[in-house]
């Protein structure tokens, strides 16, 4: 393992056996605010990219903390190995991610992970459980009106990354640089009372290749769902949220946690929705964004 992985993958593997065995939570996660919470059967989310700037883990933990399941699927890029050998990046808002999910295992969830290309070190782990967590490659679920879904991250079928990964890793080191211009964009957006904006996606549903890009990655992991005699498939990679029907296969994407902000959900008659948590985090981050002004004005005062 060492000998294929840089020294902060390495870390990485060494420090994930202790993060999934503690039994204590953070004390940044501190109490959950007065909400209600929403019960629903089944829960996929992906490309969360723990160790990266651009994860809105605060986000994603107020998500954790109002929405319940009988099952929760981690459908790929969890964790950013590709980012973490670049350098490592791992604040305590991540910790308290990692930690929120297993307290969510050890409380009944039944907490399925399916790595994708970014984590795929833990695809040497499969079929393996840790702190409650099961690894596995793919699943087949069945929703509670009978259909199967087959459940993949998607990137073994995305022709980039599987005969020109130099581009993946080139493609993943702009769309960072893009995320950082876009947060300065955001903060700015945000003093002035303008809603949230996102320039990657933009770019990616206005750009003629990257449109082709996306209907392409859709197509291929339809017709796979057709070969394998499913109703439908969940994946995630794109970062794109989408729920549409392609040849009589149901294509889900449960979107990322990184700009769209998206889960896709099972209620507890089967029925399937998308749930955008974008609004919800862009008006705390518009009222946090007013603060920083007056707060840095009281000091110098």
């Amino acid at each position: 393992m060492r000998g294929m992985w840089p020294r902060t993958t390495s870390n990485l593997l060494r420090a994930l056996p202790p993060m999934l065995s503690a039994q204590g939570g953070g004390g940044a996660l501190g109490a959950p605010a007065a909400t209600t919470i929403q019960r629903v059967r089944t829960v996929w989310i992906s490309d969360l990219h723990l160790g990266t700037p651009g994860c809105q883990a605060q986000a994603l933990l107020d998500f954790l903390r109002t929405v319940e399941c009988d099952t929760l699927f981690l459908v790929g890029d969890i964790i950013d190995g590709w980012q973490l050998r670049r350098s490592w990046y791992w604040p305590q808002s991540h910790n308290d991610v990692v930690q929120k999910l297993l307290r969510k295992a050890r409380k009944g969830t039944r907490v399925i992970f399916i790595p994708g290309n970014h984590d795929e070190f833990a695809r040497k782990y499969l079929d393996h459980e840790f702190g409650g967590i099961e690894v596995a490659e793919e699943w087949i679920h069945t929703t509670a009106d009978g259909r199967r879904l087959w459940v993949t991250h998607g990137d073994l079928y995305d022709g980039v990354i599987q005969c020109a990964r130099w581009l993946a890793h080139l493609g993943d080191t702009l769309y960072e640089f893009t995320l950082k211009l876009n947060r300065w964009l955001n903060t700015m957006r945000a003093r002035a009372g303008l809603p949230y904006w996102s320039l990657s996606k933009y770019l990616k549903l206005k750009v003629k290749r990257a449109v082709s890009y996306v209907a392409d990655f859709e197509e291929a992991l339809a017709r796979e769902a057709r070969k394998r005699g499913v109703q439908g498939l969940v994946c995630g990679h794109i970062h794109h949220a989408e729920m549409r029907d392609i040849g009589g296969i149901l294509y889900c994407n449960d979107g990322d946690w990184v700009e769209s902000l998206t889960a896709l959900v099972e209620h507890v008659d089967g029925r399937l929705e998308i749930l955008d948590w974008s609004a919800r985090a862009a008006g705390r981050h518009a009222v946090a964004a007013r603060r920083e002004p007056a707060e840095e004005a009281a000091q110098a005062a």
